[in-house]
């Protein structure tokens, strides 16, 4: 570090060089060491599992004269090209995938050129090892056999397993994965496998054992990640029997046959029997007991019979013979034996199909009963056939398939030499379905193969299935949806549910109940499923319109299913509208309308939608009003009171108008009611006194209260002036004379007067306020409206003088009332007489200074 580098020079470089006039010096690479990434790539290596694109070196040189160079790389005619390389940078990129296990090493010739002279040298770049190969097994598979009386301890094996990498990955260590096992243990380093301490062999409990090895290697990097590899693979040991077993025939029954152009001598079959101890199994001897009649031959140790006389001699179509097989031990005695009958029938040429045999001889038709839904894979039992063809070689090979099926049954097997049990197996369960099919017929179809005639023969299958509890009782429908009038009475009914159970007898008998938060009013029909109201259900649409339960339909073995019932309660119209009681007082302002409103409390449009007419109004026709919202409006002619007073002589402007508030439903129901309405025009009440008293006018308290108010307000008022004058005398030092006057109060005027007055002053601003408290005087207070002084502070007003009563005509209060009569009025005259005696006189007080002040004007003193 710190220096150039020095020029490197290989033995194996080439140097090509021209000589001008002038001498030009050849390139050369930098020698940067083993541990660089760039320069000549003297002994650089390179991980196998470095990824193909990556960049994995940089060629570095110079020119003695400082021309630009450029770098090159190439490999022999027989290597793969592993490297690619930016020839104006040196960047060398791997374009092929590394294996050290196929080639450690990779040759290569680098070069550099100044453009005049190319100097190329060979490197040689090592491939190193990465955890990417798996440990294998070698001799596979492995299959042994074991005496069943071998000593526990007993090694019996020995598994082997090569990993290719190198160092801690590639030694390979052993497991047995199956520990559930415990009859045999496995060496981990060795691979040796051995019986376990305390365990035996049984050929009679298990005469196969399937032993799982693992095979892991010392793990390693692999692409910047530790990993471990691994292998399994399967030993399968067979236990050997001992000699305990009597001989078995193999492929029984035996059907043989003799052609009619079959020689003496010739064999027609060979019956096979072994030793039952099939792992050191004794030899065996054949021979006939009977039904050869001198006219056939057995071989006695093959098994091979064989016909001795011309086919034409044989006398029988259909031949006997009992076969019996010994086994001989190795000491040369007779032990076990077994016996089996060989059926050998005298054929012509090619001239049969194959035949299909059942338990009794020939047969054609094969039925089965059987349940619905057996398991997929299941083969059928009940069904014992054969099939022969009694034809010999080739004539005798001939396919089976099934016709008809549908793909619910697989034959096996499919080709057949000679003779075969047939086996049919379930292959779609699902379709085995007695609510859809009670009976399954298809045909057995057996076509020979390579035989001109193609020959075939067929055998009806029929099945008869029985029903099994494999449905659940289902709906119609998920939901049911019912309306009833509100007005039925119990035991109405209101839906019918149908819920089907296909399956047969008493499996297929759905029983009905109900339950839920909604289902108390009802009742269902356990076996109709008929839904009725309770004997005493009351249904009100007003209280409850919606109801919602659960429905459950069960078979006698308790499956079942739910359905969800919505049951709405129609809305009869048994509510007449009603008025508000609370519409009490009003008054109509010239362009300002009065709402009237009524409920009717039934609980569905149109049954409570109400509409609003007048029936009478005197006079007529002077009003309108709007039948949706029940605002009552004067006609667009009326817009001042000079109008109103040309249609009618009453002058007070309060009219009574008989208006109606009628449902939609059907029969329709109606109430009427009478108002009294006011009229008033609002440019008659611009003071602000005039427009208090016109919003108190309803609320006669709130103008008592105000009155109360100002009064307290007064006498402090009095009271700070007298302070301060006592205090102003008790300064000058002068006694000045007490003045008292007084004065006769006025008689009051007659009522006659006081009503004209008020008939022609109605536009003052305290008009209504006077007339309102022209009411019968609750306080007995009869103060008149001729005024007299006041006296310096408030007192209590002497006993009133009783008045006459006023005409209803004359001082009716303005009001808006339904034809329920309101209480609220005596409730209101209650209140008023309960008032203090000290308000009413406070109140009369005032009363008499504003009446006083609008008289004259005058102070008081």
């Amino acid at each position: 570090m710190g220096r150039d580098p020095k020029p490197f020079f290989s033995t194996n470089s080439f140097v090509f060089c021209c000589f001008p006039a002038q001498a030009n010096f050849a390139p050369y690479f930098y020698d940067n060491g083993a541990s660089s990434t760039n320069g000549n790539m003297a002994l650089f290596s390179l991980s196998e599992d470095t990824p193909v694109g990556s960049h994995v070196y940089t060629l570095n040189g110079t020119d003695p004269e400082g021309d630009f160079v450029t770098y090159g790389i190439s490999f022999e005619s027989s290597s793969r090209n592993f490297f690619s390389i930016d020839p104006n940078f040196g960047n060398i990129t791997l374009i092929e995938e590394l294996d050290r296990e196929r080639e450690d090493e990779i040759e290569a010739i680098i070069s550099i050129s100044d453009g005049i002279n190319r100097v190329s040298e060979k490197v040689l770049i090592l491939v190193t090892d990465a955890n990417d190969e798996a440990p294998q097994f070698i001799n596979t598979p492995y299959i042994i056999l074991v005496p069943e009386d071998t000593p526990a301890g007993s090694s019996i094996f020995k598994v082997q397993a090569l990993d290719k990498d190198t160092g801690s990955g590639g030694s390979v260590t052993y497991f047995l994965q199956n520990l559930h096992s415990n009859k045999f243990t496995m060496d981990r380093h060795s691979g040796v496998l051995r019986i376990s301490v305390g365990a035996t062999l049984d050929y009679e409990k298990s005469r196969t054992h399937f032993i799982t090895v693992l095979a892991k290697d010392g793990g390693g990097r692999l692409r910047g990640d530790y990993v471990v590899f691994s292998a399994t693979t399967t030993i399968t040991i067979n236990v050997d029997d001992v000699q305990d077993t009597a001989p078995i025939f193999v492929g029984t029954p035996y059907y043989g046959y003799v052609y009619e152009d079959s020689h003496p001598g010739s064999e027609i079959l060979t019956v096979v029997a072994v030793d039952g101890d099939r792992g050191n199994p004794n030899m065996v001897l054949y021979n006939f007991v009977n039904g050869s009649d001198e006219a056939f031959r057995i071989n006695e140790t093959t098994g091979a019979i064989s016909v001795v006389v011309s086919p034409s001699q044989l006398k029988k179509e259909v031949y006997e013979l009992r076969v019996q097989v010994s086994e001989v031990s190795s000491s040369g005695v007779l032990a076990a034996q077994v016996s089996t009958t060989v059926t050998i029938r005298v054929v012509d040429l090619n001239n049969h199909p194959p035949t299909f045999y059942g338990e009794n001889g020939l047969q054609n038709m094969f039925e089965l009963t059987m349940y619905e839904h057996p398991s997929e894979g299941e083969i059928l039992r009940g069904l014992r056939i054969t099939v022969n063809d009694s034809d010999q070689g080739a004539n005798a090979k001939f396919n089976l398939r099934l016709v008809g099926a549908g793909g619910i049954f697989r034959v096996v097997p499919q080709t057949v030499l000679n003779e075969a049990q047939v086996t049919i197996i379930v292959e779609n369960s699902a379709a085995i379905d007695f609510e859809k099919i009670k009976l399954l017929t298809f045909k057995l179809l057996a076509v020979e193969v390579n035989t001109p005639e193609k020959f075939s023969s067929t055998a009806d299958i029929v099945i008869h299935l029985l029903d099994t509890n494999d449905n659940v009782p289902k709906f119609s429908s998920d939901y049911y949806i019912a309306r009833i009038p509100e007005n039925s009475p119990g035991g109405s009914n209101v839906v019918a549910v149908a819920a089907m159970d296909p399956d047969s007898g008493l499996w297929g008998e759905v029983k009905y109940s109900i339950y839920g938060a909604g289902a108390e009013l009802f009742l269902i029909h356990p076996s109709a499923g008929i839904i009725y109201t309770q004997p005493w259900a009351a249904l009100d649409a007003e209280v409850t319109s919606k109801y919602n339960f659960y429905v459950k339909a069960e078979d006698t073995e308790g499956k079942y299913s739910l359905a969800e019932v919505f049951v709405t309660v129609l809305d009869v119209n048994d509510h007449s509208p009603e008025f508000d009681e609370n519409i009490q007082e009003t008054t109509m302002v010239l362009g300002t309308p009065v709402k009237i409103e009524a409920t009717d409390h039934d609980a569905e449009e149109p049954n409570n939608v109400v509409d609003y007419s007048i029936m009478q109004a005197e006079p007529a026709n002077v009003f309108d009003i709007n039948e949706s919202t029940g605002e009552i409006r004067l006609k667009a002619f009326v817009h001042s009171l000079d109008i109103i007073h040309n249609i009618t002589k009453n002058r007070d402007c309060t009219w009574s108008v008989l208006v109606q508030a009628k449902d939609r439903g059907s029969p329709s129901f109606s109430t009427t009611a009478v108002l009294k309405i006011d009229i008033l025009d609002e440019t008659l009440h611009r003071g602000p006194m005039a427009a208090f008293l016109m919003q108190t006018k309803d609320n006669p308290m709130k103008a008592v209260g105000v009155l109360a108010g100002v009064i307290a307000i007064m006498v402090v008022i009095t009271v700070f002036i007298s302070t301060a004058m006592f205090w102003r005398n008790k300064k000058s030092n002068k006694i000045l004379p007490i003045r008292r006057v007084i004065r006769k109060r006025p008689s009051p005027p007659s009522r006659t007067i006081r009503a004209e007055w008020l008939k022609f002053k109605r536009s003052h601003a305290g008009d209504k306020f006077a007339v309102k408290d022209e009411l019968p005087n609750e306080n007995h207070n009869n103060n008149s409206l001729m005024f007299t002084p006041p006296p310096t502070a408030p007192a209590l007003p002497p006993p009133p003088t009783p008045i006459p009563k006023i005409s209803p005509t004359e001082w009716t209060v303005p009001t808006v009332s339904g034809s329920l009569t309101p209480k609220h009025t005596r409730k209101l005259l209650k209140e008023k007489a309960l008032e203090s005696p000290v308000q009413s006189a406070l109140v009369s007080e005032l009363k008499q200074k504003f009446e006083k002040k609008a008289m004259d004007n005058k102070p008081y003193f």
